[in-house]
């Protein structure tokens, strides 16, 4: 039997995800400009992390994770819709996703709204055309990433994440902020993996114990590389918490304590799949490679 290495397993997932991406938003069609800047996007050199994530689940629990790329890759078109937005002036005002113009710097504000728009309306329909699951268990799949994108998730933390700016603001409330605005997809990818492939609660509920410390982990680590990071790794620039008068993870614990809280959770997330077996593997070694990302 070949082992796969961490690094091969995400390529492999990744080269599937583009291919299924490419066929679900087509270049050749009307109206050109809309699909080009929907294609802009979501071509930019994403890592491709919450679909993987979906189908590194469905594998844990015992499927096959590329049984489920409709669904993977709604998740990824709701994903890139929000970057899209969140780059805009009325939200972070960026210049740069992913070292490449944002959206609006290329499309204008109007054009970038629609392709976020057209984006996150796709994605119910791919969604949906889900094969090889029963058509209740799918219905509650797309219910639930429904309401992790929505306001009771990840808008509604974006929502407070904008009135927040400028604000004194205290651990309570940047936990809520990063759990609904960043965790909120991941628990939503990481559940709907297992739950497509027919996983037990007891396998559900601990996977959405790592999906919640997971999403503690990336986002202590995206604030500490906003700090320590530079332009060219993380392809946007640096700084931007601090251009934005944001509270992070960083400010309200210094930066040698957010180091310390973002290992706590990996172990944390590390401990929630003790009851699995080397089919969890990738999920280990998604979170450990985590800790040490420089993008």
């Amino acid at each position: 039997m070949t082992t796969v290495t961490f690094g091969q397993y995400c390529q492999e997932k990744m080269r599937l995800i583009e291919a299924a991406l490419s066929q679900y938003i087509p270049s050749d069609t009307y109206p050109p400009i809309m699909y080009e800047a929907m294609r802009y996007s979501l071509f930019a050199g994403g890592k491709r992390l919450r679909p993987i994530m979906l189908m590194a689940a469905a594998e844990a629990v015992g499927g096959n994770g590329s049984d489920y790329l409709p669904v993977a890759c709604g998740l990824e078109m709701i994903h890139t819709y929000s970057l899209i937005h969140d780059d805009l002036p009325a939200m972070d005002n960026d210049d740069y996703r992913r070292g490449k113009l944002t959206n609006h710097k290329v499309y204008g504000d109007g054009m970038a709204v629609l392709a976020g728009d057209g984006l996150l309306t796709v994605a119910f329909g791919t969604m949906l055309s889900q094969s090889k699951v029963e058509p209740l268990v799918l219905i509650n799949v797309v219910k639930e990433i429904a309401a992790a994108a929505g306001p009771a998730g990840m808008v509604g933390g974006q929502a407070i994440d904008l009135i927040s700016e400028g604000q004194i603001i205290d651990a309570k409330t940047l936990q809520y902020i990063h759990q609904a605005k960043t965790g909120a997809l991941f628990k939503a990818a990481l559940r709907s993996g297992a739950s497509l492939a027919g996983g037990s609660q007891q396998q559900i509920d601990a996977l959405t114990t790592y999906a919640c410390q997971f999403g503690l982990a990336f986002q202590i680590t995206d604030d500490i590389l906003d700090v320590i990071g530079t332009q060219e790794k993380i392809g946007k620039p640096i700084g931007s918490d601090v251009k934005n008068h944001k509270v992070t993870y960083v400010t309200l614990h210094t930066l040698a304590g957010a180091k310390q809280l973002a290992q706590q959770a990996v172990d944390k997330a590390c401990n929630s799949l003790l009851g699995f077996g080397p089919e969890a593997n990738i999920l280990r070694e998604l979170v450990e490679h985590l800790i040490n990302r420089e993008t």
